[in-house]
């Protein structure tokens, strides 16, 4: 008890420190951006503009290319897929109008007529060819584990496709409406080359490619020709902001209309303006570690992986660092994903001598349990308090903390030492996504993990077609994961945002950033 009252107290101090650092940065945050290019009230005064501040930069204007939830909540904007979820996750026809299933392995797609690509190509069914054979095809494209089992894209006609796969699909559907799904141009890409298409992308969406600063901001303007009808923004501006202290700053200084991963220190100090607002909404995204299991590795012993998260009090961070925005889970399939087990959702583990004792039992004396933790700046905050509950249970915990472009090129190489941290959303809304990184395949360089109960369970549920027993079998892997902890999970999150009153803005629970979801407020 004494030593979890501790812990308690360290995380409150830590809290202390984080309001005061936030305060302190704040000022200097909006002094300097305010007088740079674009930023400033200025920019988000005129009602035609919408501007978002994010944490992170896409990685490409190739939606077959990126790994990450906020690439896609960028390119959704500029790239259309066959299927859209709208905000309530139900699939809607997007560029096409309706869908068949002829055959076990054979999908029928209508496609939606009169549609034109931002430089006035018309959208054919060659395009859906050229789109979803080209992920399907070229495993060095980040995106290509999801449609790999697409074998061909038929053309019917102009504006009919038939899909097929190397077997039953139970997942097509909501592959097709995910990132990766992305329809490109083909004949703009065969004329002008890939590398042109890079630099000055073309999609279907609401809004068109205007400009892309690295690292700085994209900006994108209205599509007058888009098949939905008017977008409602001229000028839609995605700002990359990686230090939340200035995200809230430029929220605070009319810079930004809305301001993603707000911490719970500024909470308050946001909503004490009368023009600014806390919006909150539940999150796929669940905050986890995952283990290295390379033989050799310290994590690669089930003993040091149990103690690990027995020296974790979740809630803890839960209530201190997220500000109660959160829910302990042993699991990361939450509930709203096909094949989560409630069993596993807001439960939690905190035995600290426990964790003691595993430690010593796998033979590692006090402070001799030497580890790496690898962690995105943007969970900075989380992993110190992580770190120092593993320090207090015996473990010595180097921390690497790296802006969150660096983090994903070390991501996408697979080449962190035994744990990073990272939260990882669900586009897919299904326990796949969650799991398939720990099949044979997928897991070697990353965890290098390996179980073949697991992998017989994961490949079955690839293509079980009925959902009672599929939902089984992802059900009993989440078992089996309680047990070994390839990873273990902290917490759900929920999104936290920040907006003026010149938005309206209901957040999504895949955090997809549509713009026309976000209207203006007429004055």
């Amino acid at each position: 008890m004494k030593k979890r009252q501790w812990t308690g107290l360290w995380i409150t101090l830590l809290a202390i420190v984080m309001v005061l650092s936030a305060c302190g940065g704040g000022s200097k945050g909006t002094t300097n951006n305010a007088t740079s290019e674009g930023s400033g009230s200025e920019s988000a005064a005129a009602s035609s503009t919408l501007t978002i501040a994010a944490a992170t930069d896409i990685e490409s204007f190739d939606p077959h290319n990126n790994n990450n939830t906020a690439s896609e909540a960028v390119l959704v904007n500029v790239f259309d897929y066959l299927i859209k979820n709208d905000s309530q996750q139900k699939k809607v026809p997007a560029l096409a109008t309706s869908w068949e299933q002829v055959n076990d392995t054979t999908w029928r797609f209508k496609l939606r007529e009169g549609v034109t690509f931002h430089n006035g190509d018309p959208f054919t069914s060659a395009d859906v060819k050229y789109t979803l054979e080209r992920v399907a095809k070229d495993n060095t494209l980040k995106q290509n584990s999801y449609f790999k089992n697409i074998v061909e894209v038929k053309a019917v006609d102009e504006h009919t496709v038939d899909i097929i796969t190397d077997g039953p699909d139970p997942l097509l559907l909501n592959r097709l409406s995910k990132m990766g799904a992305g329809i490109l141009p083909s004949k703009y890409i065969a004329d002008k080359g890939m590398d042109t298409f890079l630099k000055e992308p073309v999609g279907t969406g609401a809004y068109k490619f205007s400009k892309w600063t690295k690292d700085d901001r994209i900006e994108l303007v209205k599509n007058e020709n888009y098949f939905g009808g008017e977008p409602k923004w001229n000028e839609v501006v995605f700002r990359v902001i990686p230090e939340a202290s200035t995200r809230v700053s430029e929220l605070l200084a009319g810079g930004v209309d809305v301001a993603s991963s707000i911490p719970s220190t500024d909470i308050a100090r946001i909503e004490g303006e009368a023009d600014k607002k806390i919006v909150k909404a539940p999150i796929q995204r669940v905050l986890q570690l995952i283990f290295r299991q390379t033989e050799g590795s310290i994590t690669a012993d089930p003993k040091v992986r149990e103690a690990i998260d027995l020296a974790i009090d979740k809630q803890g961070i839960v209530d201190s660092i997220a500000g109660g925005a959160g829910i302990v889970t042993r699991t990361s399939v939450t509930p709203g994903n096909f094949g989560a087990d409630p069993s596993l959702y807001k439960t939690s583990l905190y035995d600290l001598e426990k964790a003691k004792q595993l430690l010593k039992e796998a033979g590692y004396a006090e402070g001799t349990a030497e580890m790496t933790i690898s962690v995105s700046s943007q969970y900075k905050e989380q992993a110190e308090v992580v770190a120092a509950m593993l320090d207090q249970a015996g473990f010595k915990i180097n921390l690497d903390v790296l802006e969150p472009s660096a983090f994903s090129e070390r991501y996408s190489s697979k080449s962190f030492k035994e744990i990073f941290m990272i939260g990882i959303g669900n586009s897919l809304f299904d326990a796949s996504n969650n799991y398939n990184r720990y099949m044979v395949e997928e897991a070697k360089g990353e965890s290098d993990y390996n179980n073949p109960e697991v992998e017989k369970l994961l490949q079955s549920a690839l293509v079980n077609m009925n959902p009672e027993s599929r939902e089984k079998e992802y059900q009993q892997v989440q078992q089996i994961f309680s047990e070994e902890r390839p990873a273990v999970y902290l917490y759900q999150m929920e999104g936290v945002y920040g907006t003026n009153d010149k938005v309206n803005f209901a957040p999504r629970s895949d955090e997809m950033f549509y713009a026309d979801e976000i209207t203006p407020v007429a004055k």
